[in-house]
């Protein structure tokens, strides 16, 4: 029987979008407690270690992050944490380089780090799941990344999306969850493809579904709660990979690798 947290992860448990390797031991990296569930993140270390390739081992990782001088920083705060859990939208910054990330599903549902500009990492956006009236009837919103926002603007639903200053944690704008926006999946099977929403299908007491259309024309449903809107119309708030978030089929991506019916020569 069980007597407390677990603290181990081993490696063949861990999420498939991770992209570990069997061989390379027993155990991986098991996330800290914190703002984004263990399937929905990926630990410090794998990022900076497999994604942006700034380390060779685990103790390079600690070297980095341990630093006195708080080299890495997570949402606009220094984290010193080398299992700390790093999930949609996060934006991640590298004093000592100058660089800032966004972290991102790509279209075929791995997280990767997208480089952008200091204007952009000053804020993220969030995902509003519950809204209620706390005690000395104060309204409070509650965010996909656990954050706890009081007196919020009225007309802000759950399923809205805010724009969150880092900063100052003020709330700079919403995007409304309504047809014609732009939306990108963050669950299921089609995690990380962008689309315009075309209709809003609505089931009592079951899921409602949401249908979107990419830029290429392609249909594909989910849950709402598979669902993030990211702006207002066609347009993100954020800037995207270089694919927009468009799904393409095997052949159409042998054809840009340029491998498509290629044959060796004999």
């Amino acid at each position: 029987m069980g007597r407390g947290p677990k603290k181990h992860l081993k490696r063949i448990n861990a999420p498939s979008h991770w992209m570990l390797d069997k061989m390379s031991g027993i155990y991986a990296p098991k996330p800290t407690p914190g703002p984004h569930k263990t399937r929905d993140c990926i630990p410090l270390t794998i990022l900076l270690k497999n994604r942006l390739r700034y380390c060779m081992n685990a103790t390079e990782v600690k070297k980095i992050v341990l630093d006195k001088s708080g080299n890495i920083k997570i949402d606009n705060k220094v984290r010193r944490d080398t299992n700390f859990p790093c999930g949609i939208m996060d934006v991640i910054t590298i004093e000592k380089t100058g660089e800032f990330f966004r972290i991102l599903y790509d279209v075929k549902g791995r997280f990767q780090p997208h480089k952008i500009d200091a204007k952009e990492a000053a804020f993220k956006l969030c995902k509003i799941v519950k809204k209620a009236v706390g005690k000395n009837n104060i309204p409070y919103a509650v965010t996909n990344d656990g954050r706890t926002l009081r007196y919020q603007h009225p007309e802000i639903k759950v399923n809205d999306t805010i724009r969150l200053s880092l900063e100052t944690n003020e709330i700079l704008g919403w995007y409304q969850y309504e047809q014609g926006n732009v939306a990108i999946v963050v669950g299921g099977s089609n995690k990380g493809r962008v689309g315009t929403i075309s209709r809003i299908e609505k089931h009592d007491a079951s899921f409602n579904i949401v249908h979107l259309i990419d830029a290429n024309g392609a249909k594909f449903a989910t849950r709402v709660g598979n669902m993030m809107v990211i702006g207002k119309g066609k347009r993100p708030a954020i800037t995207l990979f270089k694919d927009k978030g468009m799904k393409r089929g095997i052949i159409e991506e042998k054809k840009i690798k340029g491998e498509f019916m290629s044959f060796p020569k004999l």
